[in-house]
């Protein structure tokens, strides 16, 4: 069985991400000369180290950016919904089973075949939870299988439950070698590649080089492998800090990097090529798990009431960032409806006060609140990958709570810790690390079913109402359940389970080089300029 530990992601801001969108939104600003250049070399940061690319274990979004290079999929997403041929031209589905059928010609990196037999293979060996994949209930419900008839070349999926969006979960599987599917070493280390591009040398927290194949062929309808402008190699180099990010890229050095901290104006205002994508960046999930003190409605509503969440809101975003309307926020997100509305909290804290006085949380003459002997004490979480302005709003929610009578400690934390710390100590009461998804049928495993080791809900939530309406959802097509799956969201919040307070706009800025950006550079779109 596969560990889960590297299961959480930061997308950008930072957030845990399991997105299926292939594009994003249109790019902005001068990108070159226009003069479109052969054998470039394509350098793109990452603030952190992946860890595992094993694309059957890890959401972590700095891996999957990577595995987006080395493993193609099915189908491709796009912004509006639409969906475009991957490794298959052509597919049907309804909710509970789907058809897909493969291109022809389709190679491993080692130029074996990529059969429809090792396609299935790969959707029933996520499917079955005896091999402990995150991905269950995200992409691939449990109890899924898939047949393949290597003559006709397709490939029929029968899911273990309804599942709203089969054909943009399913398809947007990173498809692997089949010599590697029972291999989790070598994925770990992004080998069985079915993409555009071949790991050739991984230092750790430093750099991944990557090699163009020249066989790949499998891009967008209208891709031509031979066009000017495709990069030879690809390299992600790990530096933390954004503004060395920056510095970088106006000198040239490195050809893209997301930067979402103050250097963003910088980089704007000299006219960078760049793509924006509205990212949650503010959020709050709170640990009900037994023995917790945010097990208790009551805490985590008073938590929130102590909080000035329109000014944490300025200080999230260096005053840009937007009021969310709900937990999904990327493309395609089929329920573009304001599900929050009502439901967020006003800055009360007097109200906060009583609230924690009425749970028995009682303030002593030092101004430290205690029940039964015990002090009210909590740990919150937070991605680094936020920068100074993360920094910032965890120091603001901190000074509210202990002005509130809490004992309060915040850290920020990198990926694999904080994936540690979510899925295998428990150690937290509040994380502040944001979910991104584009489809609300991958927020169900989060807020739902088995708790770690078991399952992914971390935060050990049993909601009746929210499974309820989720079961009513899933089991009608696409939109059509968008009103079942308003209802669930709805849910969460009035029981103060999660609580998205903050958007901004993730800006991927780019020189010498243009591309589109949904769940990480699509790379079948970068092209390199003199």
């Amino acid at each position: 069985m596969r560990s889960r530990t590297p299961l959480v992601a930061l997308l950008g801001a930072a957030a845990l991400a399991l997105t299926s969108c292939a594009g994003g939104a249109p790019p902005s600003g001068d990108a070159t000369d226009g003069v479109l250049a052969d054998g470039k070399t394509f350098t793109s940061v990452i603030s952190t180290d992946p860890g595992s690319l094993d694309p059957f274990v890890t959401v972590m979004s700095v891996a999957r950016s990577i595995d987006r290079f080395l493993y193609a999929r099915l189908v491709e997403v796009l912004e509006d919904g639409s969906i475009a041929s991957g490794l298959a031209d052509s597919w049907e589905a309804d909710t509970t089973t789907a058809t897909f059928t493969l291109r022809d010609g389709l190679t491993c990196e080692d130029g074996t075949p990529l059969t429809a037999t090792d396609v299935a293979a790969n959707i029933t060996h996520i499917g079955d939870p005896a091999n402990g994949s995150p991905l269950v209930g995200l992409q691939v419900q449990p109890g899924t299988s898939a047949v393949g008839d290597d003559t006709a070349g397709t490939v029929t999926v029968t899911s273990g439950r309804p599942d709203s969006f089969l054909i943009e979960n399913i398809g947007s599987i990173s498809i692997v070698c089949g010599s590697v599917i029972d291999d989790p070493d070598a994925l770990a280390k992004g080998e069985g590649a079915t993409g555009m591009f071949t790991m050739a040398e991984v230092v750790p927290n430093s750099q991944y080089t990557l090699t163009r194949r020249d066989d790949f062929a499998w891009g967008p309808d209208d891709w031509d492998p031979k066009q000017k402008g495709l990069p030879d190699s690809v390299v992600f180099r790990v530096i933390p800090n954004e503004t060395t990010a920056t510095n970088l890229l106006l000198s040239g050095e490195v050809n893209a990097a997301l930067v979402i901290g103050p250097d963003n104006k910088r980089l704007k205002d000299a006219g960078l090529f760049h793509t924006e994508i509205p990212t949650p960046a503010g959020q709050f999930i709170f640990n009900q798990a037994e023995g917790r003190p945010t097990a208790d409605q009551a805490v985590r509503e008073a938590l929130l009431e102590a909080l000035d969440l329109d000014q944490m809101r300025q200080v999230l975003g260096s005053g840009s960032a937007s009021v969310p309307t709900g937990l999904v926020t990327v493309s395609p997100n089929p329920c573009r409806a304001d599900v929050l509305k009502g439901f967020m909290p006003e800055f009360d804290a007097k109200a906060a006060a009583a609230a924690l006085d009425g749970a028995g949380w009682k303030a002593g003459s030092d101004g430290v609140r205690t029940k039964d002997g015990e002090t009210l004490t909590l740990r919150m979480i937070y991605s680094s990958q936020l920068g100074d302005a993360g920094n910032a709003a965890a120091e603001h929610a901190q000074a509210a709570w202990k002005e509130l009578g809490v004992d309060i400690t915040v850290a920020a934390v990198d990926s694999p810790t904080l994936s540690e710390t979510l899925f295998s100590t428990g150690d937290w009461d509040i994380s502040a690390a944001p979910l991104t998804v584009s489809l609300p049928s991958m927020l169900v495993p989060f807020y739902s079913g088995p708790t770690p080791p078991n399952g992914t809900n971390f935060a050990s939530i049993d909601n009746p109402e929210y499974t309820e309406a989720v079961t009513a959802a899933s089991a009608k097509a696409g939109s059509e359940g968008c009103d079942d799956w308003g209802t669930a969201e709805q849910a969460l919040y009035a029981t103060t389970s999660v609580m998205p307070y903050a958007n901004i706009d993730r800006s991927t800025f780019a020189t010498k080089a243009t591309f589109t950006e949904g769940d990480g550079i699509d790379p079948t779109s970068i092209r390199m300029y003199e």
